[in-house]
């Protein structure tokens, strides 16, 4: 049932965090708030290792350290350059961007993983950057602000695509709650000092705030990037990052009901051919049963 329900799940909740951070920013620095958030996640799960008594062990031979630097890549450089280009430009834009995921994990994954793709698997990763480009190109034609806010969408792109593919040759059977552990402590002491050295720290502890820093920390961070090392693991990385796909659709939903945020037909448009891209990507064939003529002779 788990394996069924992860994507959804993390569409949703991976979705839900562009909303939640645009609610936090407006009293949050960006990078503050990635820090809280990863420092959080960190806290929790090296708790849990010391009360569930699991052990250190699973990490050694350096396998703490390529765990490290895939949590870095994925949870900091992946979470700190959107998170400011989020100040710059709406939510459903930059979550278009992010959808390049998918592509960039597939070409490199070939070369790095040795995975396979079928034909339509590339016509999928082609569509979805069509439905990407449906937006992204008038949202930056539009304003330099946007384009600077998505650019820095897609520096996050590049780190998670990096650290997807990092996990992926060195970090597949390393358990996941010690591998979550190292990849959280890495993220947030990378994004600590982010904060600390490139941005003049500021924050207003409002309801909403509050709200913002607990959801994507214990429900996005935790839940959601569980789900997405549990596909992961069990996946290749091409059909794992090809969820990715549908989360600018949602971002766009969400952020019309929550955020007030303009719902376009571009964006429509851009979703439904996203959408095409994620089925086809994660398509496969049903397998071809053989079944014996009982009614034919053998030879004698």
């Amino acid at each position: 049932m788990l394996p069924r329900l992860a994507p959804l799940g993390f569409v949703l909740l991976w979705s839900s965090s562009f909303i939640a951070a645009k609610t936090g920013l407006r009293h949050l620095t960006p990078l503050l708030f990635v820090a809280i958030r990863l420092s959080g996640c960190a806290t929790v799960l090296v708790v849990l290792m010391l009360v569930l008594r699991r052990s250190w062990r699973s990490l050694g031979g350096r396998r703490w350290l390529h765990c490290a630097i895939a949590g870095a890549l994925v949870n900091a450089v992946g979470l700190m350059a959107p998170h400011v280009g989020l100040t710059l430009v709406s939510a459903a834009p930059l979550a278009l961007v992010q959808s390049l995921t998918p592509l960039l994990t597939a070409a490199l994954g070939v070369v790095v993983l040795g995975e396979q793709l079928r034909a339509l698997q590339w016509l999928g990763l082609v569509l979805g950057v069509v439905g990407v480009a449906l937006v992204v190109g008038l949202e930056a034609a539009e304003s330099t602000a946007r384009l600077d806010g998505l650019l820095l969408g897609g520096l996050g792109v590049l780190g998670l695509v990096a650290g997807t593919l990092w996990f992926g040759r060195f970090c597949r059977g390393v358990p996941l709650l010690a591998g979550a552990t190292a990849q959280f402590v890495a993220a947030a002491l990378v994004s600590a000092l982010g904060a600390v050295l490139l941005e003049r720290m500021h924050a207003e502890w409002t309801p909403a705030t509050v709200a913002a820093v607990v959801w994507n920390t214990a429900a996005v961070s935790l839940g959601g990037m569980g789900l997405y090392f549990f596909l992961l693991a069990r996946g290749t990385a091409a059909r794992t990052t090809a969820n990715f796909y549908l989360i600018p659709g949602t971002v766009a939903v969400l952020g019309w009901l929550f955020l007030g945020e303009r719902l376009t037909p571009a964006a429509i448009a851009g979703f439904v051919v996203a959408a095409t891209g994620c089925w086809l990507v994660s398509w496969r064939p049903a397998a071809r049963h053989y079944t014996p003529n009982l009614n034919r002779r053998s030879s004698p």
